[in-house]
């Protein structure tokens, strides 16, 4: 075996550039942290694509069968009915929560009695197991007397509401917790986009007679361009890979009534695991993965242009 004399070595470290030196520092810290994160990351993901094209049920060494779990998903009802409520957590999950977050963060940067303690109190959700917050949102829910909203309700006057019961109502059930776990991340996102901008800005906006209106038009949404798109690809992928509510909230019958809530990670997990049809669970999942890619490239390209 022929190794490199310490003396070569030597000679050839000391004709590099301090440019040259750099890199070679640099891509030696990162060789680690890059191998661990593909074996961890990349290798499974690659397996998935591979996985998608056999039929495997863990019983037997999976058989490749080509396009037929991609055939089969696309002739599946099922699929198409899941893929809708998907899409609906992304498009009405995403600007409602981005809108309110927003707000929230607008007026919380002006507030100076307890700052601190109100900016705790909405950041406390983030940190909340989304499995215990979605069985006190499943209580709140609940019939009277057990429903704390279907109990003030009744006390104005108001009919029961059948909620997680109901085709038409479980979603928007669902999906209000989901919006209200993300808050506090968003808002303490918005407020260090905005604390980001020179006060200066403002005071030379307001010496010339503009409004406050204005001044968030044409100063305060264009600086906070690159938060706003930190927090759109963000909050489109927690959508998109919503499962923790809609699982914990429709326990007795996951999906909801008539899977109006059923979620494609809803759908992968339950073909995974309880179906044990292992391929065609993994062409849903590379199904998923090619929305999330697209979702975000299309996001990313459209908030770049404007």
């Amino acid at each position: 075996m022929v190794t490199a004399s310490p003396a070569k070595s030597s000679r050839l470290w000391d004709g590099m550039s301090l440019r040259q030196k750099r890199v070679l520092w640099a891509w030696s810290f990162l060789a680690v942290p890059i191998l661990f994160y593909s074996v961890i990351r990349f290798w499974p993901t690659l397996e998935a694509f591979w996985l998608s094209f056999t039929d495997w049920n863990l019983l037997r060494p999976a058989s490749f069968v080509g396009l037929a779990n991609y055939i089969r998903l696309v002739n599946d009802p099922l699929f198409w009915q899941v893929f809708r409520n998907t899409a609906a957590y992304l498009v009405i999950g995403t600007p409602l929560s981005l809108l309110i977050s927003f707000a929230v963060a607008y007026y919380l940067d002006r507030v100076t009695f307890m700052h601190g303690f109100i900016r705790a109190l909405y950041f406390l959700p983030f940190l909340t197991t989304a499995a215990a917050m979605a069985w006190v949102w499943r209580w709140f829910y609940q019939p009277v007397p057990i429903g704390v909203i279907n109990g003030f309700l009744s006390s104005i006057g108001i009919p029961q509401q059948p909620f997680l019961r109901s085709v038409t109502q479980a979603l928007p059930a669902i999906l209000a917790p989901a919006v209200w776990a993300g808050l506090g991340f968003q808002v303490i996102i918005f407020m260090a986009g905005l604390r980001a901008i020179p006060s200066s800005y403002y005071e030379a906006a307001r010496i010339d007679g503009l409004s406050e209106f204005t001044i968030l038009r044409k100063i305060t949404i264009p600086l906070l361009k690159p938060t706003i798109v930190f927090l759109v690809v963000f909050s489109s992928i927690g959508f998109l890979r919503i499962f923790d509510q809609v699982y914990n909230m429709t326990f007795n019958d996951p999906g909801g009534p008539l899977n109006t809530t059923k979620p494609i990670v809803l759908m992968i997990y339950q073909t995974a695991f309880k179906s044990m049809e292992m391929g065609y669970a993994a062409a849903q999942t590379v199904v998923l993965f090619l929305i999330l890619l697209v979702v975000s490239l299309i996001q990313l390209r459209v908030l770049k242009d404007r």
